[in-house]
């Protein structure tokens, strides 16, 4: 008797660590109105950080916080630094952040202030490295813009914007993910020539995806 007490307390004991739920990895998907869904039909169901946490499975949560018009420029017109979203994804305690901002930069009256992106950039991205959750953090480059609109400048973003993206990264040791090349040549998801439609949003969902589980 006493050894089947001993064999069954032991199998007691095991059975709240086999319960045990796995961790939920938590990812910040900041952004813009490409991030927030601007031209994505039913965003709320297809904008990219909700497809993204779909293709992620139940061990993750992604949230959204893309805001419509937003600049990683803290003197541009309307600075994500600003906004509730920008406190919110850093109370979220993240785990993996995905940055990417640049193409509202691109405007005139914020890229006027370009000698300040990197600097802006290197902050943003200390501002979430150093968090207490101490997250990884991906930036990701802007898709292309397909003709001028909202006074966003594709040739800026290109050749002047890009570049500097993939500068702090190196500088910073982090990983960029590629979502110009990922959606070149494919005018037909951009409606308006700026946002993708929601065939775009799950093409940029499945390449942070894809990103994401290589590290």
């Amino acid at each position: 008797m006493i050894k089947r007490f001993s064999l069954w307390s032991g199998l007691l004991l095991l059975v709240p660590a086999l319960a045990a739920p796995a961790q939920v990895i938590k990812v910040a998907c900041i952004g813009d109105s490409i991030t927030e869904g601007a031209g994505v039909d039913n965003a709320p169901v297809n904008a990219y950080p909700v497809v993204l946490g779909r293709l992620l499975g139940t061990n993750y949560q992604a949230k959204n916080f893309g805001v419509s018009g937003r600049t990683l420029l803290k003197k541009g017109d309307y600075p994500f630094w600003k906004e509730a979203a920008f406190r919110n994804a850093t109370n979220f305690g993240p785990n993996i952040v995905t940055i990417k901002l640049g193409t509202n930069d691109s405007k005139p009256q914020n890229w006027q202030y370009k000698d300040q992106f990197a600097d802006d950039l290197r902050a943003l991205v200390d501002t979430f490295a150093n968090l207490p959750s101490h997250p990884k953090v991906y930036l990701c480059l802007p898709v292309p813009a397909y003709a001028v609109n909202f006074n966003i400048y594709p040739e800026i973003i290109k050749n002047e914007i890009i570049p500097i993206i993939k500068q702090v990264a190196r500088e910073k040791g982090l990983t960029t993910i590629d979502l110009y090349t990922a959606l070149s040549g494919r005018p037909d998801l951009f409606p308006d020539n700026i946002h993708p439609n929601a065939a775009g949003a799950a093409l940029i969902a499945k390449t942070i995806h894809g990103a994401l589980l290589e590290q």
